[in-house]
């Protein structure tokens, strides 16, 4: 498939992987124009458009774009085996967490992070709520998808239509998600014990 992208096409690619891997989302037509260093939008946009005919990217309903093949040429020749992870963008409460408004990219992860039997997905890690725990602002988080936890384990909630990590605490009929860190701003967040969670911290990859 590589083989029949042009220079500028792959240079598109690349630039595209990096920014999924640094912002967690799809670059805009515009900051894709600004990071190829194009004089007009439509340039980024015939790229775009011509990488979506090779089966590159997908258009999803909303009218963005999901990164179909994420590994590139200097990839192949690996021998390790691995398995495509959705990497999720804006996750609303609304939809199935797997639906694909939410997912950016199919990143592939290493078969020895996964275990058999479970789904996964990927969360670009925001802020310093959890930078005691070994989470921090930009990193990758895999995540095991499971409604269950156990007290202690780092968790994904889907709070006010936004996914956050917080550590998980369950004492009678409520539920505490705890953040940690030594930033006073972050405070507990109490739920009824009718919370569901979307699922559990497996592993924190720092890019």
């Amino acid at each position: 498939m590589f083989d029949k992208l042009s220079k500028r096409e792959l240079q598109a690619l690349r630039t595209i992987r990096k920014y999924l891997f640094d912002f967690g989302k799809m670059p805009s037509v515009r900051k894709l124009m600004r990071e190829l260093e194009y004089k007009s939008p439509r340039s980024a946009s015939v790229i775009i458009n011509d990488l979506e005919k090779k089966g590159i990217l997908r258009k999803k309903q909303d009218g963005s774009f999901q990164l179909i093949e994420f590994e590139l040429p200097e990839d192949y020749g690996t021998r390790e085996q691995t398995i495509k992870v959705p990497l999720l963008g804006n996750v609303a409460c609304g939809l199935p967490i797997f639906a694909e408004e939410n997912i950016e990219a199919n990143i592939p992860i290493s078969i020895k992070l996964i275990k058999k039997g479970h789904k996964y997905f990927l969360l670009r890690a925001k802020g310093d709520s959890m930078d005691n725990a070994g989470i921090n602002d930009g990193d990758l988080v895999l995540i095991r998808q499971q409604q269950h936890a156990e007290n202690g384990d780092k968790v994904v909630a889907l709070i006010d239509d936004e996914a956050t990590i917080k550590e998980y605490h369950h004492t009678g009929s409520l539920v505490v998600l705890k953040p940690k860190s030594n930033n006073k701003k972050y405070q507990p967040i109490i739920l009824s014990d009718e919370f569901r969670i979307q699922g559990i911290v497996e592993a924190v990859i720092s890019i």
